[in-house]
């Protein structure tokens, strides 16, 4: 006799429903139609009944088959989203905790220092412009106006690139001012943008890297003038470094890429070989700066007797390295956590960048 396939399903459709998790389930489709299951010992009774009732008989175990199939995928899924709605409800996090200082990440001081200058100079009007590491010979020095003989074209200073088909060789920029020359060629005055990034020259000790940041900026329109030039770095020295009164002050020099040319130096003391920041009997130079050149104006096809402005430029890692007590430049990039969670700053302390981004 075979079983009835009615109360066969009903019992097998009932195990999958009462299944409580996935492993249950898997049970319970073993038991019904794994090697050693129901619906197979059912099909093994095909072979002993008589030859007219083996067709009807075996359609209707096979409709029993899909029909259990059926139900285990579906229980499935719903067991899957329930797991997961208890996984999402047991490892949800609630973001207004305070962060856990065991597990807190820091911020790089050189992200930091960057991300203060930006907030200074954002609050002065300026935006952020950026550009590519690689660059032409004519953008990084020629319409700097710097000559050919000049000693940073040198390969012992300079990354230069294998020349492609046209003969010029790509350089990795030397100075983030390749950047102001793309902003003067592509857009009109007035112009004001800060230019922070990477650099890369042929050095390397504790107090020079091959690979180091630089900010610059510049401003160009027909009424800035060196009175502009002072006041600008004057008030960031005095807030990047939090002194009100810092003296600052502007010295004679020469950058082919302005004119007239100043190096700028803040007030220090050095005594018992420790450095400080402040009034004192000494001074520390930190920037150049200057109006641009009007060659520089007319190779980015800007009229030199209507436009002029001002330009100014530092080394980010020099900046961080003063206000923050770092003595040697070669730790910034050694990847020691140790170094890193002693001079990193928590992630909520970062300043938020004014303007937006300038391309």
């Amino acid at each position: 006799m075979t079983e009835d396939l009615g109360a066969v399903q009903a019992d097998l459709l009932a195990a999958v429903q009462s299944a409580g998790d996935l492993k249950a389930l898997e049970s319970a489709r073993l038991a019904a139609i794994g090697k050693k299951g129901r619906v197979g010992a059912l099909m093994q009774a095909l072979g002993g009944l008589p030859p007219e009732q083996r067709k009807d008989y075996g359609q209707a175990v096979n409709a029993l088959k899909q029909a259990v199939e059926a139900a285990i995928e579906l229980r499935k899924a719903d067991l899957e989203a329930s797991a997961l709605d208890a996984k999402l409800a047991a490892e949800q996090v609630d973001v207004t905790l305070p962060i856990r200082s065991e597990v807190e990440g820091r911020i790089h001081p050189i992200s930091q220092t960057i991300d203060e200058i930006v907030q200074i100079f954002g609050q002065m009007g300026f935006q952020v412009a950026e550009g590519p590491d690689l660059e032409d010979d004519w953008k990084n020095f020629t319409a700097l106006n710097i000559p050919e003989e000049h000693p940073a074209r040198q390969e012992m200073d300079t990354f230069y690139l294998r020349a492609g088909e046209d003969g010029t060789r790509p350089v990795l920029r030397t100075h983030t001012s390749p950047v102001q020359i793309r902003t003067m060629m592509s857009e009109k005055p007035p112009i004001r943008v800060i230019v922070p990034g990477r650099t890369f020259r042929s050095d390397h000790d504790a107090t020079h890297s091959p690979m180091f940041h630089q900010v610059e900026g510049l401003v160009i329109d027909e009424v800035s003038h060196m009175g502009h030039l002072k006041g600008c770095l004057i008030e960031f020295c005095r807030t990047f470094f939090e002194i009100s009164d810092l003296p600052v002050r502007f010295r004679n020099s020469h950058f082919p890429f302005t004119e007239p040319s100043a190096e700028v130096d803040i007030g220090c003391t050095r005594t018992n070989g420790e450095l400080r920041i402040g009034h004192g009997d000494d001074w520390l130079e930190i920037l150049g700066s200057g109006m641009v050149h009007p060659r520089v104006l007319e190779n980015c096809g800007i009229d030199s007797n209507k436009y002029q402005g001002f330009a100014f430029g530092m080394g980010i890692e020099r900046i961080a390295m003063l206000k923050y007590g770092i003595p040697d430049l070669r730790t910034f990039y050694d990847s020691d956590l140790r170094w890193l969670k002693h001079y990193g700053f928590v992630p909520l302390d970062v300043p938020g960048t004014l303007g937006g981004l300038h391309r």
